[in-house]
């Protein structure tokens, strides 16, 4: 085989090839794939960086999830035990009020025997006195007389 001659004849229908088409020699064919599988495709270092900066912020945003959980519990605990304090306080006041309440009523009781002892104006009895039940003199008639039937008149 003469390789020569092939060469020409490659060079004679590129030259012709030149005419008739513009710029395109040889179109550049799409070889098929030796291997075949799947392989990660290589990632941009622009999308490295975008990957890098969205698992920072989740990660900042479950750990502020997160704290606002724990804060929730402390403060619902906190009101439960501030309510079950108000709820005694309001108890304790009540009995407070009924206490005083007594206190003034014996203070007052008090109050008045103190000045009774000091002005003498009363004396308390040094003994109690049994008495029988007398009947009255005068007897009490239970008839009730009516006064006179009133007339109503119905208009003016």
């Amino acid at each position: 085989m003469n390789t020569a001659r092939v060469r020409e004849s490659d060079l004679v229908l590129q030259q012709g090839s030149y005419s008739n088409q513009a710029y395109v020699n040889n179109p550049i064919k799409e070889e098929t794939q030796v291997i075949e599988g799947y392989f990660q495709k290589e990632i941009s270092q622009k999308a490295m960086a975008i990957r890098k900066v969205n698992k920072t912020l989740c990660a900042l945003l479950g750990v502020a999830v997160l704290v606002a959980f724990i804060s929730y519990y402390f403060s619902m605990s906190n009101e439960l035990t501030l309510n079950k304090l108000s709820r005694q306080i309001t108890t304790l006041n009540e009995e407070n009020a009924e206490l005083q309440n007594q206190l003034d009523r014996l203070k007052s009781f008090n109050n008045v025997d103190s000045k009774m002892m000091e002005n003498s104006t009363l004396q308390k009895a040094a003994k109690v006195i049994e008495v029988q039940a007398v009947t009255p003199a005068l007897s009490v008639d239970e008839d009730v007389q009516k006064t006179a039937s009133f007339n109503w008149a119905i208009g003016y």
